[in-house]
């Protein structure tokens, strides 16, 4: 393949994406609504995902908690070591850690599943029956995300705090002391960020999934490629989007 051919591939792809991301979005507000899908993919993703974001989480705010404390006991502060933790998993690492989680696992799933309906042709019946493909497929699963992603992020960064106490409390922290610093280092703006991150976060890995999931072909082994695919463009278009996204909140404040 050419570069050529490959740079056309890239734009025409960008394309498709961005154009059914704008008709899921529009059809959010459309009926038919698919209530029932909708609950179905909120519990995969959101119920679903619960534990592993758990174990994220609490592992990620005991280490965070724990080099904190390294840093800061020379000059005896760690009584700060809370609002640390805070800061940065509010506004970095609760939204990227939880959207990677999601992307591993949720991804790869709306990719496969789409892509299998794809290559035996149940899209194609869908298509036949008169169902709108993307209000049925695309619209539910994106509505889930966008609801799920924020509150995983949100639990998350409450299971990160926790587990960074666990590690300030071994070493003299106590309680109030631990929850007085939070403030101290985080505003108002600094939980917006911490939402709508994962927001932005949910509409790439939904729309990823369910444009390469459609766009599948070749069996199942195009299946398997297709899901491979859909995480890794995913995981680096987060971490990509991450970026932009600090800039233009720190051009806001």
């Amino acid at each position: 393949m050419t570069i050529s051919t490959r740079v056309q591939e890239i734009f025409r792809e960008t394309g498709a994406i961005a154009a059914l991301t704008l008709r899921a979005i529009t059809g959010i507000f459309q009926k038919p609504y698919y209530q029932r899908e909708f609950v179905t993919q909120l519990d995969k993703i959101g119920v679903g995902s619960l534990f592993i974001i758990l174990l994220t989480g609490l592992f990620t705010g005991m280490v965070m908690s724990l080099q904190a404390l390294i840093q800061l006991k020379p000059f005896a502060a760690t009584s700060y070591v809370g609002g640390m933790v805070a800061m940065v998993m509010v506004k970095e690492l609760g939204p990227v850690l939880s959207a990677l989680m999601v992307t591993g696992r949720v991804g790869s799933a709306i990719t496969a599943e789409l892509g299998t309906m794809v290559v035996t042709e149940q899209v194609d019946a869908m298509r036949v029956e008169g169902t709108d493909i993307v209000k049925r497929l695309v619209v539910s699963r994106l509505k889930a995300i966008l609801v799920a992603l924020p509150l995983l992020a949100v639990v998350t960064d409450t299971v990160a705090l926790f587990g960074g106490y666990l590690m300030a409390a071994g070493s003299g922290v106590n309680l109030i002391m631990y929850l007085h610093s939070i403030p101290q280092f985080m505003a108002l703006q600094d939980m917006f960020e911490g939402l709508a991150k994962p927001a932005f976060f949910g509409v790439i890995i939904a729309m990823i999934g369910c444009q390469v999931g459609l766009s599948t072909r070749g069996g199942a082994e195009g299946v398997g490629s297709s899901a491979k695919r859909a995480v890794v463009l995913s995981s680096v278009l987060i971490l990509v989007a991450d970026f932009f996204l600090t800039k233009i909140f720190i051009a806001f404040r």
